[in-house]
């Protein structure tokens, strides 16, 4: 983590870090739910007699409650300030995770898994926007990033924590959601520290205590940097809905609905989602070896994760997506063979899930938010954003309400090579429509808009 922040060019103050570390806490959140509804949903089937649909509903109605969330946060956090609906979207998860904790009808645990979505939606949404209008333009990308390797993080400490719980305590899924609270109260812990955003105090005109915030991030001519580029953008962000729908902004809005639906419709959370049944049941493992093969899963991620944020800037943001696409469905084609020819045989199984997982993290996991913040104007872009992370909620709660289902139906090896297509067609797309955005600027970018179809088609090759 301290290599991730170091920047040879200027320093960063200690403050800037910590409240940036504060605030990407919402990452964990979304990271932990991960891990527990993977973990949980074993004991989850006994203990409710669920159904293949009924699980599939535990999984995907959170999913619905992020894009409810992701919808109506980003109006929350200009009207009421960004700390005060980060602190309300901490305290929607810890009541969510301590209602499953006590849920003792399956009414009650969908209902917890809703509200607990609408947290989830909230603060990822929030976080990032938080963390850039807090940091010095020097280290605004890479101090968003941390909000990316809470995440991963999360995934990792939960499937660690679950491990333990499973084996070590009696009605454990219990358990597993109520753990879940702890990094909802240290979100809601560090709020009470952490400054508001100091764009959203001017905007909303507090000046003075915007400039006393800014003197703990910069100091001397930076300041006044600082100060004016919040005024700049703030006159800039003057696009509407219609201007987005229009026929300028039509081609990179078209990008970002695309690469948001590509990010999950190649499948990677049914691993994370749905790693433990998929082991259990499809791969000859105990339900102690699933939730412990999950752990593997997490480690993977997280230093693909790593490995991703600091090669998108050297080797380009096409590069990675197509190689991350491409070896996605490599590994899930080598998978639905060695299904066939070593079933049972888990540990030989969890290899191709494992570079799955890798391609995934270094290359639709990192690759597709830049892409999306790099495609659009500054006085679009939150808008265009917004739509991107609904479609992106809906669609991995399409992923998470079928793959069950699709499992009962098919054989796994044939529901891979079916994920597998997808990673085909996913590649195809982006090798022929998304443009390299690397040492573009902004207004570079929006030029690629305006020209015909043979000039946009040609600019991938730039």
């Amino acid at each position: 983590m301290p290599d991730a922040l170091a920047l040879p060019a200027r320093k960063t103050s200690s403050f800037v870090i910590l409240v940036a570390a504060g605030a990407a806490t919402a990452g964990l959140l979304y990271g932990y739910d991960v891990a527990v509804i993977n973990s949980a949903l074993v004991f989850l089937r006994s203990r409710f007699a669920l159904s293949a649909l009924e699980a599939e509903m535990v999984a995907s109605i959170a999913f619905w409650g992020c894009a409810i969330g992701a919808a109506i946060s980003g109006w929350a956090s200009d009207r009421f300030g960004r700390r005060s609906v980060l602190l309300v979207a901490g305290l929607l998860f810890c009541l969510a995770d301590l209602s499953a904790f006590a849920s003792g009808q399956f009414w009650q645990l969908l209902s917890a898994r809703l509200v607990a979505g609408v947290g989830i939606g909230s603060a990822l949404l929030v976080a990032p926007l938080y963390i850039a209008e807090i940091s010095p333009a020097h280290a605004r990308g890479r101090l968003v990033t941390v909000n990316q390797l809470a995440t991963v993080s999360g995934i990792l400490i939960g499937f660690l924590c679950n491990f333990e719980i499973a084996a070590s305590l009696h009605d454990n899924w219990r358990w597993m959601f109520a753990a879940g609270a702890l990094p909802a109260i240290a979100l809601c812990v560090s709020l009470l520290w952490i400054p508001e955003s100091p764009r959203w105090l001017i905007q909303h005109g507090h000046k003075d205590r915007a400039v006393a915030i800014l003197k703990r991030t910069s100091s001397g001519a930076a300041l006044q940097e600082a100060l004016d580029e919040i005024g700049t953008r703030i006159n800039e962000e003057t696009g509407t809905y219609r201007e987005l729908f229009g026929p300028a902004l039509r081609k990179p809005l078209t990008l970002a609905i695309m690469l948001a639906i590509i990010q999950q419709i190649t499948g990677v959370n049914t691993v994370l989602f749905y790693g433990s049944i998929l082991f259990a049941e499809h791969t000859g493992a105990s339900t102690i070896q699933a939730i412990g093969m999950n752990v593997i899963v997490g480690a993977v991620n997280l230093v693909f994760t790593i490995v991703g944020l600091f090669l998108i800037d050297r080797l380009g943001r096409r590069p990675l997506l197509l190689t991350g696409t491409g070896g996605m469905g490599i590994c899930l084609v080598a998978f639905a063979v060695m299904a066939r020819i070593f079933p049972g045989r888990s540990e030989l199984l969890l290899v191709p899930l494992l570079g799955y997982v890798a391609c995934f993290a270094f290359g639709l996991g990192t690759g597709v938010w830049v892409c999306l913040a790099e495609l659009f104007p500054n006085r679009i872009r939150g808008r265009a954003m917004s739509i991107a992370t609904v479609v992106l909620w809906m669609t991995v709660s399409g992923v998470a309400a079928t793959f069950l289902t699709l499992l009962n139906a098919f054989s796994a090896s044939t529901v891979f090579l079916g994920y597998a297509v997808l990673c085909a067609a996913s590649f195809a797309c982006i090798y022929l429509l998304l443009p390299e955005t690397k040492n573009r600027t902004l207004e570079d970018i929006e030029r690629i808009w305006s020209q015909d179809s043979k000039e946009f088609l040609g600019s991938n090759s730039h």
